[in-house]
């Protein structure tokens, strides 16, 4: 069995960039024991650009 936990990661209006950097938000996770599996990018924003990314993570339950 597995949980989930889900990490909303803003993107800048003006250029488009992530805010945070999602790379060091998937090493922070991994550290903790969470295994990324999938950034989506929902098309939310202007033009059906994204507005933000969605990081999902999972851990094995015991």
């Amino acid at each position: 069995m597995y949980e989930y936990k889900f990490e909303k990661i803003e993107l800048s209006k003006l250029s488009g960039k992530p805010k945070e950097s999602y790379h060091e938000v998937i090493q922070q996770n991994a550290r903790k024991g969470w295994r990324l599996v999938q950034i989506f990018a929902p098309g939310v924003g202007a033009y059906g650009s994204a507005a933000y990314y969605e990081a999902i993570f999972e851990k094995r339950i015991d």
